[in-house]
């Protein structure tokens, strides 16, 4: 399975990013694998609005079924249920310690967003 992780560098020993539409990377991760991909979200960083619906794109079309992140607004949630992508709120520490803790049962889908549109 692929999963998404907002990374604030390209390695799994990077934090998580508590942002996801402005997250500076992602980090494709495949749990049975555990081959990754660095994805860059550098058009998104800066943008002035649909920051989460470009970067739920991005992802989508990588082929991922979970994201981990810190935080979600509502329009990039409503964008990855709709290419059903589950969303994980509340993931922190290294990309590496997310995954694990995905993988260990510790982190479970968020059922909305659990921030306003363009949190910083």
């Amino acid at each position: 399975m692929k999963i998404a992780v907002t990374s604030t560098g390209a390695n799994l020993d990077a934090e998580v990013d508590p942002r996801f539409g402005r997250a500076k990377i992602f980090i494709i991760v495949d749990t049975e694998t555990g081959d990754f991909e660095v994805l860059d979200n550098a058009q998104n960083v800066n943008a002035a609005q649909g920051a989460g619906i470009q970067a739920g794109t991005s992802i989508s079309d990588k082929g991922v079924e979970y994201l981990l992140t810190g935080h979600c607004g509502p329009n990039a949630f409503r964008t990855l249920a709709s290419a059903n992508i589950k969303v994980i709120t509340g993931a922190e520490g290294t990309v590496k310690q997310a995954v694990e803790d995905f993988k260990n049962g510790k982190l479970k889908a968020a059922e909305s967003a659990d921030v306003q549109g363009r949190w910083m």
